[in-house]
């Protein structure tokens, strides 16, 4: 006959021998301080807010552009200037001179078909006062990402490039962010 399994027989920290489960939980947190403490040393830190040198800043572009909404997301979430909705108020103007998606073929099948793309967007921008003075001259960025495809797949080849151009409007708006943020007025 077996003794029966009591809640006391089961239970390991009502037995006293927790042991085991202590030295895996600290082993975790010694882990996870050396992970952090790794990450200090190289450098890594979170990217935070811009400090833009400017107190207020007017998007000035086309209707047709896509790069003014993604540059003022920005600034209204990533820096602590004000946006406004007119030039003769604002510290500074940013003006989107040209916006432009490309969209180069990189190879093709045995058909002549294009299989791979690769998608560009260039975007010129200029920084001013609105008053003649220039703080950052006309400055092109550009981004590119490389897309792959299937005959069959048509549809959502569509909208996967339309999701890696949102992409490159983040990083476009981010790179115009950063060289703002370090112009000295």
């Amino acid at each position: 006959m077996q003794p029966q399994a009591t809640e006391e027989s089961l239970d390991p920290r009502l037995r006293g021998d927790d042991a085991p489960a202590c030295r895996s939980r600290r082993g975790r947190l010694i882990g996870a301080l050396a992970l952090s403490g790794g990450l200090v040393a190289c450098g890594f830190r979170l990217r935070g807010t811009q400090r833009l040198p400017f107190d207020s800043v007017f998007v000035a572009a086309p209707r047709s552009s896509a790069i003014s909404g993604e540059l003022a997301g920005a600034i209204r979430s990533g820096t602590a200037t004000a946006l406004v909705e007119d030039g003769a108020k604002a510290g500074a103007i940013v003006e989107i001179v040209s916006e432009t998606r490309e969209r180069d073929v990189l190879s093709v099948n045995a058909q002549g078909r294009a299989r791979e793309f690769r998608l560009r967007l260039r975007v010129v921008f200029r920084v001013h006062d609105g008053k003649g003075r220039e703080y950052l001259a006309p400055t092109q960025v550009t981004t590119s990402r490389d897309l792959a495809m299937l005959e069959e797949q048509m549809l959502a080849r569509e909208y996967e490039a339309e999701q890696l151009y949102q992409d490159m409007l983040y990083d476009v708006a981010q790179q115009m962010l950063r060289r703002m943020s370090a112009l000295t007025i």
